[in-house]
């Protein structure tokens, strides 16, 4: 009688273990809580400790792909547009003015596209909401938690973690997140990630009440001068989608182009309004230390206006020109704006691909979501309204969580709808109007 060679069983076993279901929903549940907690992990074990951790869920990652590589589709895995923005980070290592700090930033920047990708891959787009409503749950009491006891049991600021104290004083508050605006950002993101669980029945009622409210009582304590702007959009984008989605099929095409028209239309005002409009956001003076410091990374970029001065991701203050970015002695970690960042660091050709391919990946997201019956369908489209607008005054959408949201949709989107069917009439038999 033959017996299996012990080592045969332990890869079987393995194999088992690395591609099952659950073993999926864990990865996903700690990457997407990595990204979201990245600079609360580097406050408490340094850039060794979260580098370590990144390390560990992409080889984790890769290995649960291969365990599962039977039932993965590889053919065009990734979106062209997708590829193409890599490959061009990755072609300015050769004329980057810091080689070894661009090989740096391009590994961090694939780590968190590898895992995106993953998530993408293994995980439905409801399974996807559901681990990022439990992250995000977990973010905000932690981040209130810590707020309730720094501001107002012991009455002081806990450095390391960036949280100032303020609660008692209304805020501004900053969280696990690190600042106030990021901490803005993810309320809203927590809020629409909260509003689909609710509408998709996936928690109960009360839970989804007290989500919201969560969400709401965090943004509104963060007093981030900078999301209101953002607040109005997903306000209008979630109203507009509520239309669309109960527009006929055969009126769809003309009521997209009709929104389109409008957003052009709203756009040209706000530009018309622009000084009145600084005039009002500019709490703070935050505005006005965007402005100073952009005007500078212009003046740079016109040192190498087509190619950039080579990827980094994050902002390294230690390695020229970054400290001539110093404003009152305060250097910047970004260029607190992803759109001119990635001009800053990819130059004008990296701008052009970047914005394609964010305006592809909105496009994609945003037909699926006026077309398709389910309302979790909204989510990627909502979420990337919140991250392509607050890319307008943060950076984050290029490294981390930002990141990784956007690989996230960018990928789910490119797999549900390719561009050359997006404006199909009459669309699939589940593209039907939601009467719900």
């Amino acid at each position: 009688m033959s017996r299996t060679p012990p080592a045969r069983t332990l890869i079987a076993a393995a194999e088992s273990y690395l591609g099952a279901p659950r073993f999926a929903s864990a990865l996903t549940t700690v990457a997407i809580g990595t990204g979201i907690l990245a600079t609360a992990i580097r406050s408490v074990i340094g850039w060794p400790g979260l580098l370590g951790i990144v390390a560990a869920l992409v080889v984790l990652a890769a290995l649960s792909l291969v365990a599962r590589r039977e039932a993965i589709e590889w053919q065009g895995l990734l979106p062209i547009s997708l590829l193409v923005f890599l490959g061009w980070a990755g072609i300015t290592v050769f004329w980057s003015q810091y080689q070894w700090v661009t090989v740096g930033g391009l590994a961090y920047l694939a780590a968190f596209t590898a895992l995106g990708l993953y998530i993408a891959l293994m995980r439905d787009t409801i399974q996807i909401v559901r681990a990022f409503g439990d992250v995000l749950r977990f973010v905000l009491v932690v981040s209130l938690a810590f707020e309730v006891f720094s501001g107002l049991l012991i009455d002081a600021p806990i450095r390391f973690l960036g949280i100032q104290g303020h609660l008692a004083d209304g805020g501004p508050i900053q969280g696990l997140m690190g600042t106030r605006n990021q901490l803005g950002v993810i309320s809203l993101i927590a809020a629409t990630t909260f509003g689909t669980e609710l509408r998709t029945k996936s928690i109960s009622t009360p839970l989804g009440v007290f989500s919201l409210g969560l969400a709401a009582v965090t943004a509104f304590f963060s007093r981030s001068p900078l999301i209101g702007g953002v607040v109005l959009v997903l306000a209008v984008a979630i109203v507009a989608l509520y239309a669309l989605r109960r527009v006929k099929p055969a009126r769809r095409t003309i009521a997209q182009l009709a929104l389109l028209a409008g957003v052009a239309i709203v756009v040209g005002v706000a530009w018309l309004f622009r000084d009145r409009i600084v005039g009002l956001t500019n709490a703070g003076g935050e505005l006005d230390f965007r402005l100073t410091l952009w005007k500078q990374m212009i003046n740079l970029i016109g040192f190498n206006p087509l190619e950039g001065w080579g990827w980094v991701g994050y902002w390294r203050p230690e390695i020229s020109p970054f400290p001539a970015f110093a404003i009152s002695e305060r250097v910047p970690g970004s260029g607190l704006n992803a759109y001119l960042d990635v001009w800053f660091q990819l130059g004008f050709v990296g701008a052009l691909i970047f914005v394609g391919l964010a305006t592809l990946t909105f496009v994609r997201s945003w037909l699926l979501a006026g077309q398709r019956r389910s309302v979790v369908f909204a989510w990627p489209a909502l979420v990337l309204v919140v991250l392509l607008t607050s890319a307008l005054f943060e950076s984050s959408l290029l490294v981390e969580y930002g990141w990784l949201t956007f690989v996230v949709c960018c990928v789910k989107a490119a797999l549900e709808l390719s561009w050359r069917r997006a404006f199909t009439v009459p669309p699939l038999p589940e593209l039907e109007p939601d009467r719900g």
